[in-house]
């Protein structure tokens, strides 16, 4: 299956990097190397760009994208790896870091690895297909209370404990081992005038899933948080996020750090002597254009934040 993926918030994304033409940068989730080859484009030869996935099909599909580019370094790791990268690549700070915590849609659309509810696969939904760890395990191996837990809290699913209770008593009858199995539990869980409302009835069981099988919103604030330590003065670091969830982790990180004074509020002065490490370019997330929109309805639920690394004196 051809790799294929629309970036999403391209132009944003690149006017956000304030991109050096000699400078170094990260592209955290290389996917189909979209963001990556427009990165490229704005840099000289003396430019660098590292890019991490750990997916290897998407790692094979940007080597074919960026063959013509001898300024690229492929990593094939988790970028919660990131400070280790640098340090395995003898690269001391960076001048630019993104981000893309979306799901590519090549692993949408690939129904073998088991990301949609649209397909019929086995329950995979591994990003990185050299770990062992599935979203079979979860579904058949997590308790009722884990199940409901993660369903509620990375699902937002308000009927997280019928479809917790659901999901037990039918692998009671035998293993659920597909998406569609699965699907069809959900949908009995669910009453069917919710059914008939709002978006797909697995739609946010299976981003609960898919985030716990990755562990995704538990890599996000270290993984910031090294970016920043690792980002030259003047570098900045941009995130798109998809989910509620993920945004709110982005904008309390960048708040934190870039307000970390722990005094007391009645203090007159900061006696604490944290000092901020950046400023926070977006107050308001910037979404997609209509324009966007039109061609890419994926895009909808995505927000960008971004920071710049100050000058400390």
């Amino acid at each position: 299956m051809e790799f294929k993926h629309i970036s999403v918030l391209l132009n944003e994304c690149i006017e956000a990097l304030n991109i050096k033409e000699d400078g170094i940068y990260i592209d955290c989730t290389l996917g189909g190397a979209g963001h990556s080859s427009e990165i490229l484009k704005r840099l000289s030869n003396k430019g660098i760009l590292i890019g991490i996935d750990q997916d290897s099909d998407a790692l094979a599909a940007a080597k074919e994208k960026l063959k013509d580019y001898k300024n690229v370094i492929y990593v094939h790791d988790n970028f919660y790896n990131i400070e280790k990268i640098l340090k395995d690549l003898k690269i001391e700070k960076v001048d630019g870091i993104l981000m893309d915590l979306g799901v590519s849609s090549y692993q949408l659309d690939n129904a073998e690895r088991g990301f949609s509810y649209m397909n019929d696969a086995a329950l995979d939904m591994r990003m990185d297909r050299d770990k062992t760890f599935t979203a079979y395990n979860i579904i058949n191996e997590y308790s009722e209370e884990d199940l409901f837990r993660i369903i509620k809290e990375y699902g937002e699913e308000k009927f997280a404990r019928r479809i917790a209770n659901f999901i037990v008593e039918s692998r009671k009858i035998k293993p659920i081992e597909t998406t569609f199995q699965l699907v069809d539990i959900i949908k009995r869980a669910i009453p069917a005038k919710a059914r008939r409302e709002g978006p797909h009835p697995a739609k946010r069981t299976f981003q609960a899933i898919r985030i716990e099988v990755n562990n995704e919103l538990n890599i996000i604030e270290n993984t910031i948080e090294k970016g920043i330590e690792n980002l030259n003065p003047e570098g900045r670091i941009a995130v798109i996020t998809f989910h509620s969830l993920e945004d709110r982790i982005v904008k309390n990180v960048f708040k934190r750090i870039e307000n970390p004074c722990t005094c007391p509020r009645e203090f007159p002065i900061c006696v604490c002597g944290k000092k901020p490490l950046i400023k926070v370019i977006s107050r308001k997330p910037i979404e997609a254009s209509e324009e966007e929109l039109n061609y890419n309805p994926r895009s909808r639920s995505a927000k960008l934040r971004v920071a710049e690394k100050l000058v400390l004196i």
